[in-house]
């Protein structure tokens, strides 16, 4: 029998039988649904992370305090750093351009009958270059602003929208642990971090901060969150880095364990990828698992057919239907649903990759490769789990098909 006939019989077999084709191939669209909307939707948060990491600003390095282990094994982050040393990084490291050192601290912020808990950054004007920050009014702290000590703020655009929704901010008062501040600025929208928002955030100098806010608690100078390097190019990042690190060994007179971390923006970028893929597989294959239950249902639904239609089975191989021709119809139409299936949950899969991307801020785009891999696999699946009823209909004795009928 030519591939056609068969490919047609299978195809008026299943059309005959709609509601027991679209229950049979509904574990197949799930499935492919499923892989393709979690894998699209990996693929989205790690796009996101490289693109909030590229917002950072060029050729950044982060010193931060303690090492890898201390910060495994403590819950609090040691003071390791200290103004002196982002001092001496921009005087004796040859191939860094700028410095910002921060302090951060979450405090109690008021202005009128408005009260927020906010995240404090005290810093210098280095910042605003060292991070590709803008200021949208106003201006932003300076260096006599550092000197004098003056309790001056710069307020991110969503704490300025929150607290001053219909008044200029600029000149007005804030408290800040009861401490009152002049706002001088108003930052330009930059948008969420690894689930941080920065623009509900507050720039202070960071003289102020250490002085009339988080105090001094280190024999050996202002304490820092940590530090922003920005290198004068990005063929001397690692140079920087070396430069960065045999300093501040030298400072802090390490003979063993370093007691901070210099890393690049590819650094932690590699560790985030690292987590997403692994997410994105993980989820993956747990959506895996139902292509295998859907074909297991192609299974069971072709064992029925096959004890369904045993007469005809019967008859076909009577009037001169070889065990190859039975064989093959009934895999037809194991990979006809399976198919189908697979196109359906494609299509399916691809519309929650398209809302996921209008309702929330993911990147999400559509991968090629991941429909054919998932359409592909469908096929194999049902074409996998389709052997054996297909052998079992082939293998069927005539008389004794004819005689069970």
């Amino acid at each position: 029998m030519r591939l056609k006939d068969c490919f047609q019989m299978a195809l008026s077999t299943i059309l005959s039988q709609k509601m027991r084709a679209g229950l049979t191939m509904l574990g197949i669209v799930i499935g492919n649904a499923s892989v393709i909307a979690m894998s699209g939707i990996g693929q989205a948060a790690q796009r996101l992370a490289e693109q909030q990491f590229t917002s950072l600003g060029p050729h950044v390095l982060f010193v931060v305090p303690g090492s890898r282990e201390s910060r495994r094994t403590t819950f609090e982050i040691p003071n390791t750093l200290v103004l002196a040393d982002a001092e001496a990084i921009a005087s004796q490291v040859p191939t860094v351009k700028e410095v910002a050192p921060q302090i951060n601290s979450r405090q109690l912020v008021s202005y009128g009958n408005r009260n927020n808990n906010v995240l404090i950054v005290g810093t210098t004007p280095s910042f605003l270059t060292v991070r590709s920050f803008d200021v949208q009014t106003g201006r932003f702290i300076s260096e006599a602003d550092l000197k004098a000590n003056r309790r001056v703020a710069v307020l991110g655009s969503q704490i300025a929208e929150d607290f001053f929704p219909y008044t200029n901010p600029i000149g007005e008062r804030i408290r800040l642990k009861n401490v009152s501040f002049e706002v001088i600025g108003v930052m330009q929208a930059k948008g969420s971090f690894l689930g941080t928002n920065q623009d509900e955030t507050i720039y202070i100098p960071l003289t102020t901060m250490a002085n009339q806010i988080v105090g001094k608690t280190s024999n050996y100078g202002i304490e820092l969150t940590f530090i922003s390097v920005s290198a004068k190019s990005a063929d001397t990042i690692d140079a920087a880095r070396f430069q960065i690190s045999n300093l501040l060994r030298l400072r802090h007179k390490i003979v063993r364990e370093d007691d901070f971390r210099v890393e690049t923006q590819k650094d932690i970028l590699n560790i985030v990828g690292t987590v997403t893929n692994g997410l994105t597989i993980m989820l993956a294959a747990i959506a895996s698992i139902s292509l295998i239950v859907g074909g297991i249902g192609v299974m069971n639904i072709m064992l029925v057919s096959v004890t369904e239609r045993i007469q005809e089975i019967g008859l076909r191989k009577a009037i001169g239907a070889t065990d190859e021709d039975i064989l093959l119809q009934f895999l037809i139409e194991a990979v006809i649903i399976s198919v189908a299936g697979g196109i359906a949950g494609t299509l399916l899969g691809i519309g929650a990759v398209i809302i996921v991307g209008q309702v929330s801020p993911l990147p999400t785009t559509i991968s090629i490769p991941t429909i054919l891999l998932a359409v592909g696999t469908s096929t194999a699946i049902g074409l996998f789990f389709g052997v054996f009823p297909a052998k079992r209909a082939a293998q069927l004795d005539p008389i004794i098909a004819l005689r069970s009928a």
